[in-house]
């Protein structure tokens, strides 16, 4: 027992700390706690779309810890332009709170269409980039 390691030691270069398992030193790596999100449709189709098509820019903000917080701004901007998109071709397709009353399969069919609409041009502003 004259030559027993230390339990645990510091790499003085990277101030890493490590501990020893059997004959090994083994990296006391933990990431940080990070804010929990709850993720809307949106937030969760840009996850989706990183992960499969900007892998590298998906494990940077991974790694960076930037990834919650882009989701996070992606969400809400999208709620907000798609909001706002609606407003917008709702005004200019005339459609009345009384059409909801007098014809409410057409007001349905014109807002479900408006919504699309509104949908597709934040996917291919905010999502798909």
């Amino acid at each position: 027992m004259e030559n027993e390691l230390p339990k645990t030691k510091i790499d003085e270069r990277t101030t890493i700390e490590y501990h020893l398992e059997g004959d090994y030193y083994i990296p006391n790596l933990v990431m940080p706690k990070q804010e929990k999100i709850v993720l809307n449709k949106y937030g969760r189709m840009r996850l989706k779309y990183l992960k499969e098509h900007k892998k590298a820019e998906y494990t940077i903000m991974l790694m960076d810890r930037t990834l919650n917080t882009h989701l996070k701004e992606i969400q809400e901007t999208a709620d907000n332009r798609v909001g706002q998109i609606i407003s917008e071709l709702k005004a200019k397709s005339n459609l009345t709170e009384e059409m909801k009353n007098t014809d409410m399969l057409y007001w349905v069919g014109t807002m479900n269409s408006i919504k699309a609409q509104a949908e597709e041009i934040v996917f291919s502003e905010l999502i798909y980039i």
